[in-house]
């Protein structure tokens, strides 16, 4: 065991995680760890308790309690894919060069580990990710473990703290495409409700549930933070159901369910805002759609544009609707090719 250690953050490590930039420099620490240490207050940042997603950046002196010692081979490197999920994650490429992998990640497949969750989620299957190249590519950015769609990862640590900050600064547009219950009205708008996690719930993720606070009452509301979504009406069913699009400005955790459910129009399948045992009668709520619908969340990445790191190309990346939503979009009769790339421009 080696003793109580401050380090500071380096220049050329820039900005990230506080789990991430750890477990860089400390690989045989595990991720369950991590988050221990840090909610005993083993691990503080510039004096100050931290969450294992609190950011550090350089210049920031973390204090490091007594860890094992490293083996022979970090343990990361040791883990061994089965040959099932290996081709099933390798299957969900949809696009990649040799800075960056672009997945359709499948619904029901978290991004990271969590309590029960072993290796089997994108994080711990990205040893059958490498492609040829020495290290395993890097989560940027993260999907609820039931919405489906474009995830990437870099490749390189320069590539992953540039899509990092791509990320932070706004300058990808993601597009999301939903079922809702009900059509919203207007068709086109903008959600502003902030959101604040919700009281006796455990930290571990999947329990969570974030509740919306009204614009005028987050600056008082303790621990809540703004959050910002687009959304777009593409095709309704009627007056039961709408095919939307949306687009998060802001990156919250279970941002478009919360703020869908909200405003009346909760997400087919979301059992968590929409109520799970409700079926969407044609009133405008209740999760579920009843029939052949099926009861998964209906929520997809649909698309992701950024600026190439290193070419300075705007890619766009899209991905196919997984196959409970081409279901249920054949059941409805919406047809992926009816919509446009992004709704929001041709309003605009």
């Amino acid at each position: 065991m080696s003793g109580v250690k401050v380090l500071t953050v380096a220049a050329d490590e820039g900005e990230s995680r506080l789990d991430r930039w750890l477990k860089k420099r400390f690989p045989q620490v595990t991720q369950g760890a991590v988050e221990k240490m840090c909610r005993t207050g083993q691990i503080r940042v510039d004096g100050g308790r931290v969450k294992a997603s609190t950011r550090v950046a350089p210049g920031m002196q973390v204090r490091v309690p007594p860890l094992p010692e490293a083996g022979p081979a970090r343990a990361r490197d040791e883990i061994t894919v089965p040959e099932s999920d290996a081709q099933m994650i390798q299957s969900a490429v949809l696009w990649k060069d040799e800075h960056i992998i672009a997945l359709n990640k499948p619904p029901g497949l978290p991004s990271q580990g969590g309590s029960g969750q072993g290796n089997r989620h994108v994080d711990g299957l990205t040893e059958a990710l490498k492609f040829g190249y020495k290290d395993r590519p890097k989560l940027v950015h993260r999907l609820d473990k039931d919405t489906s769609g474009v995830l990437l990862l870099a490749r390189t640590d320069r590539i992953a703290r540039a899509l990092s900050e791509a990320f932070r600064h706004r300058t990808t547009r993601k597009i999301y495409w939903a079922a809702v219950a009900g059509v919203p009205t207007p068709r086109m708008g903008t959600i502003r409700f902030g959101l604040v996690k919700a009281p006796g719930r455990g930290g571990g993720g999947e329990g969570e549930k974030m509740l919306c606070v009204p614009p005028s009452k987050i600056d008082a509301t303790e621990g809540a933070k703004r959050a910002t979504t687009d959304y777009a009406v593409i095709d309704a069913l009627g007056t039961r159901a709408a095919w939307v699009a949306l687009v998060p400005v802001t990156g919250r955790t279970h941002q478009l369910r919360a703020h869908m459910a909200e405003i009346g129009h909760p997400i087919v399948g979301d059992g968590k805002y929409g109520g799970s045992g409700q079926e969407n009668l044609g009133d405008g709520w209740g999760a579920q759609l009843g029939g052949e619908i099926s009861r998964k969340l209906h929520l997809h990445a649909r698309s992701i544009a950024f600026d190439h790191p290193i070419t300075g190309k705007r890619i766009t990346l899209t991905a196919p609707l997984p196959p409970h939503m081409a279901k249920t979009w054949a059941t409805v009769g919406w047809r992926e090719g009816d919509a446009p790339a992004d709704p929001f421009e041709e309003e605009e």
